[in-house]
């Protein structure tokens, strides 16, 4: 009896069985989610054939900025990068901004590097970066998510070169776009200190030590043991695996934009967001522009600068806004990255609107002091915004468009034969 009991108790208890409520509703919003991304992407698959031709262009227009500007203008920063970190380098500089980096932004010094990476070379740059600091273990995971909050953004010259010249065709509106971006990203780093419990690396106080840096920089290079020859394939290789994976998202999300605008999506979206532009005074003619720039920043910048009935400054307050928040575009990129990481993407998220909401206002702020001040001095009315060597930035910027899609080309044809070899190699060494 005490035996069939237990099998009764072991096969039949389905009270035991029973989800809870948590696992169930777990497991209901499981399934909810799994049914709307199957919707959605059934729906993206009817509407590429609904509109193929309005796709193939939006899918020409995202291939042609990634093979002109993207990765021409990534590839270098990527590659040094990578030699970088493992050559020491990285961690050099490290010990050597510890003293800076840890009490503004509680990140360790090699902070400072990816934030200088991020700021120039621009997006996905500072994700990039912090995930392989983190995969170094030179990073923790809350220092990480820190870090890539407030390091990835749009590089100089995509600011000055496409957006206040080739958009506004306004070269003293781009210092001030930039002036709120950065001071935006600053923001939200000083902010984002405050993320997570405190380590007691954060607490314990740090001091300028040259012989640590140097140290340290020796200490790496040991441990990282690849021959020179194997640390430039591995840079080569992580670097172009990214780069292609940053095409696929810019044509994706190009597709996507121009998909949504002809099904009426777009506008439909646009309605509800007028009912804040309205509250702020904004004209509704700029809620297509915002709609777009939350899916992609160059279109949404693009669309700004077209508007008549707005002001400069609304224009500039909702650029400086869709810099600052990326574009799902590039909040794609940032999540593949990150994914390969157990760096989470939640507070990356919350930062870009952080951002965007901070450069918005940080234009407004120097508006007067800065744009009307620039445009008071005769001497810039007429001038380009000039980089180092004194040349104007969009002679620089139209000069990477004009030989870009040479210069992708030509590293594509070598990364295949470098596949080419490095496959024929370890075939070689099988047999």
């Amino acid at each position: 009896m005490e035996g069939n009991y237990r099998y009764f108790n072991t096969h039949y208890n389905v009270l035991d069985r029973l989800p809870s409520t948590k696992e169930a509703s777990r497991l209901f919003r499981s399934k909810l989610k799994t049914i709307f991304l199957a919707a959605a992407i059934t729906f993206m698959a009817i509407s590429l054939i609904v509109y193929p031709q309005e796709a193939l262009n939006a899918s020409i227009r995202g291939l042609k900025m990634w093979w002109e500007i993207v990765f021409p203008s990534l590839l270098p920063f990527f590659i040094v990068s990578e030699l970088l970190i493992g050559f020491g380098v990285v961690k050099f500089i490290g010990v050597i901004l510890e003293p800076l980096m840890r009490p503004i932004f509680k990140v360790p010094g090699v902070g400072g590097f990816v934030l200088a990476m991020g700021w120039s070379s621009g997006n996905p740059a500072g994700a990039k970066f912090s995930a392989r600091l983190r995969q170094e273990g030179q990073l923790s995971q809350i220092e990480a998510e820190r870090l890539v909050s407030f390091t990835n953004s749009s590089n100089p010259l995509f600011i000055f070169g496409a957006v206040s010249v080739g958009f506004f065709h306004n070269p003293k509106l781009g210092m001030l776009l930039a002036l709120a971006h950065y001071l935006g990203n600053i923001a939200v780093g000083v902010i984002m200190r405050f993320y997570g419990k405190e380590t007691p690396d954060e607490r314990k106080g740090n001091r300028l030590n040259i012989r640590a840096a140097f140290s340290a920089l020796h200490q790496t290079r040991i441990k990282d043991n690849r021959p020179i020859g194997k640390l430039l394939g591995d840079a080569v290789q992580s670097s172009f695996q990214t780069l292609l994976m940053v095409g696929g998202f810019i044509i994706l999300f190009s597709v996507i934009n121009q998909l949504l605008y002809h099904l009426h999506i777009t506008a439909a979206l646009a309605k509800i967001v007028e009912v804040l532009f309205s509250f702020l005074s904004f004209p509704d003619s700029l809620s297509i522009p915002f709609i777009s720039g939350l899916f992609e920043i160059t279109l949404g910048s693009k669309l700004t600068s077209e508007v008549q009935d707005a002001t400069l400054l609304q224009q500039a307050i909702l650029t400086s806004f869709i810099l600052g928040f990326g574009g799902f575009s590039v909040q794609a990129q940032v999540g593949s990255i990150l994914a390969q990481t157990d760096i989470r993407f939640k507070p990356f998220f919350i930062a870009r609107i952080m951002q965007g909401i901070f450069a918005g206002i940080f234009t407004v702020i120097f508006w007067n002091p800065v744009y009307i001040k620039l445009n008071g001095h005769e001497q810039s009315s007429h001038g380009l915004p000039v980089l180092g060597n004194g040349e104007p930035s969009q002679g620089i910027y139209q000069r990477l468009v004009e030989t870009g899609p040479l210069i992708t080309i030509i590293s594509l044809c070598f990364y295949v034969l470098f596949l080419y070899l490095q496959i024929k190699n370890q075939n070689m060494k099988k047999s």
